[in-house]
């Protein structure tokens, strides 16, 4: 029969949700708080807490001095007599635990008690919650709206509570309370009241989990969802690979007359859904992610400097489709792949293309074609007059655009590449040190150091990576000339610190590269002494075998028992041999003797760079880091400046 301090320790336990280990932790400490309050002990004083966990009776010991008179304060002392009840070998002045339960707690230990069980019980269940909710950040959640404070929204997750900002809202979605949704937990905070959990419902990775518990292919790895591009409420755009053979990744999560992807519609409200299968070659795939529109071609600009481009040539009846309402469409399709795109009709992009007939790139085969010329002059012609154009116009248009602009592209994406390993070998010239040095350190004129700046060349690895890549790029900086370029390299030049680093960088590839001489030199003198070797032995072996053929052929003259030399000429020839053989195989080492260390002057100590303020450019619509310009040098006499000096 359980006793009724175990039937309330149960509830506790089984309401809270906490282990047993840890409730019974707190009630231990709850009685010891108890215990001091109630006796006036000190803290200093150790006293510890025993619970029989089958029947719930609680043992308290506390720490008390045997003395052998009588005893003074009963609270810290015990008499010899009563110690070895308990612990026969104590002697007095010893230290001892003696069992001082109390029969009752007065009411101020008592709610004492109950004041520190609660709190340990509170404290044990928010780490609980904490771990619970920190170990499903980026899953799904069940909740029901318990109230909407202002513009936020509190959601009910059972034993606790989440909010749900205006931010991660879905526009248009009203909330009633008693709603019951479903969320993304995107955050959880440990706060001294316990877990605070944020939650979401326009966050892509929402529409990420909800394919996933759909479609079993997708859960079960066979799909592989690639990338998603989410205007909550709105419209989205998944982009997914079959991992395995013979799947189809479209149909798997459309489903059967589209039962899984309408499932996934009416839980976000009736939000649309594309679902679009990727393809490794970039043009396809964003084709594919312009759909529903048709594209006729897909030009790929990749500048180092301006980023990705993807210049989509639509015919002119799908042009409005391509970029949807409002640009969403095309939004979505350069979020879903990470490439801008340039939508054009077909007309313009012909407009364009005769535009550029004498650009060298351009195919002499279309460019030359009188007749494919007039035909899309023609064409231009009737769109112009607001006439029909024919599927045969399109094709006419397709081979002049592909034949001009394409191949204009197709040079311009062949030159930055080249740019683009010509860029990579320069910056491998430049040692690390340099790009860890602002654009002060070389001391330029007011006006070189704001143009380089508006080029984006902010540290001194930056000006000598532009250096190593020619004068030519540096003269193609807008406002910069032959006068700036060698003062530019003056002040390079006179960098003490850069040389500083370099030299010891040499130094270290130098002793690398003499090691290895040092290697390979050892290494060809054993090659050239191992033939040497080997022709020694097989000399010294033909003369034994040579001289065991004598002896036979004297004793076979002499009727005698031919004597067995092997015995006696081995050994001595035997010995000699690998002593020939090791001197013949001994390496000659080559000793480098290196020069005496040069006196180092003292390291010129680095200048401390202030921390870099970001502040908002209102033109590029953007946090920029702000640059500390130089003001212009006065002039005193402005008659002798020559304009050609820079």
């Amino acid at each position: 029969m359980k006793s009724e301090f175990i039937l309330a320790f149960n509830e506790i336990c089984e309401s809270r949700g906490l282990p047993k280990d840890e409730v019974f932790e707190a009630l231990e400490n709850a009685l010891i708080s108890a215990y001091r309050r109630d006796n006036n002990v000190s803290s200093m004083q150790n006293v510890t807490v025993e619970i029989d966990h089958r029947t719930g009776e609680p043992t308290i010991y506390a720490e008390k001095e045997v003395v052998e008179d009588d005893v003074v304060d009963g609270r810290t002392e015990v008499r010899l007599e009563d110690a070895r009840r308990e612990h026969p070998d104590a002697q007095p002045g010893d230290l001892v635990m003696i069992d001082s339960t109390t029969v009752a707690f007065g009411r101020i230990a008592a709610q004492t008690a109950k004041q520190v069980l609660l709190q340990r019980v509170r404290e044990a269940e928010r780490e609980q919650l904490y771990e619970e909710f920190s170990d499903r950040e980026g899953e799904l959640v069940n909740g029901t709206v318990q109230s909407v404070s202002g513009q936020n929204l509190t959601i009910g997750l059972g034993r606790t509570e989440a909010l749900l900002p205006k931010s991660q809202q879905v526009p248009g979605e009203r909330y009633r309370t008693h709603d019951k949704i479903r969320v993304y937990v995107l955050e959880v905070r440990r706060t001294n009241r316990g877990p605070q959990i944020f939650v979401s419902r326009n966050h892509r990775n929402l529409l990420r989990r909800l394919l996933e518990l759909e479609v079993p292919e997708i859960y079960n790895g066979q799909v592989d969802i690639k990338s998603i591009a989410r205007e909550a409420g709105q419209r989205s755009k998944v982009a997914v690979q079959a991992l395995q053979p013979g799947v189809d990744p479209v149909g798997a999560c459309v489903g059967m007359r589209g039962v899984r992807i309408q499932s996934i519609v009416r839980e976000l409200n009736d939000e649309k859904i594309d679902v679009i299968e990727w393809d490794v070659d970039h043009k396809v795939f964003i084709a594919k992610a312009l759909s529903p529109a048709r594209v006729s071609h897909v030009f790929l600009d990749d500048n180092p400097d301006e980023g990705k481009t993807a210049i989509v040539i639509v015919p002119d009846d799908q042009l409005s489709l391509a970029i949807g309402r409002e640009g969403q469409n095309a939004r979505l399709a350069a979020k879903l792949t990470g490439w801008r795109i340039d939508i054009k009709s077909l007309t313009e992009a012909a407009n364009d293309s005769l535009n550029n007939l004498d650009h060298p790139a351009a195919d002499p085969a279309v460019a030359k074609n009188e007749e494919l010329l007039e035909k899309v002059r023609f064409i231009l012609e009737k769109k112009a007059a607001n006439r029909p154009i024919t599927s045969e116009d399109y094709y006419i248009l397709d081979r002049l655009v592909s034949g001009v602009e394409g191949r204009i592209i197709a040079e311009s994406m062949a030159a930055r590449e080249g740019l683009r390993i010509r860029r990579a070998e320069a910056r491998k010239a430049v040692p690390d040190v340099a790009w860890s040095l602002d654009l002060e350190e070389l001391d330029l004129p007011g006006r070189i150091h704001n143009l380089l700046l508006d080029n984006r060349v902010e540290t001194v690895g930056a000006v000598l990576m532009v250096l190593n890549m020619g004068d030519d790029v540096f003269l193609g900086f807008k406002g910069l000339g032959e006068k700036a370029l060698e003062t530019v390299k003056e002040a390079v030049a006179n960098l003490e610190i850069l040389h500083e680093e370099t030299a010891v960088e040499a130094e270290e590839t130098g002793e690398e590269l003499a090691e290895e001489a040092v290697e390979e030199l050892v290494e060809a003198k054993m090659e050239a002494e191992e033939p040497k070797a080997e022709a020694v032995a097989v000399e010294e072996t033909a003369e034994v075998e040579a001289v065991e053929v004598e002896i036979e052929a004297e004793a076979a003259a002499e009727e005698v028992e031919p004597v067995d030399i092997i015995d006696d000429l081995s050994k001595p020839l035997v010995s000699k041999k690998p002593e020939k053989e090791t001197k013949k195989k001994k390496a000659k080492v080559v000793v480098v003797e290196e020069p005496a260390p040069e006196p180092v002057a003292p390291e010129t100590p680095k200048r401390k760079h202030k921390g870099r303020q970001l502040v908002f450019d209102e033109d590029a619509g953007e946090v920029v880091v702000k640059r500390k310009r130089k003001g212009s040098r006065s002039r005193s006499d402005w008659e002798e400046f020559d304009p050609d000096e820079f």
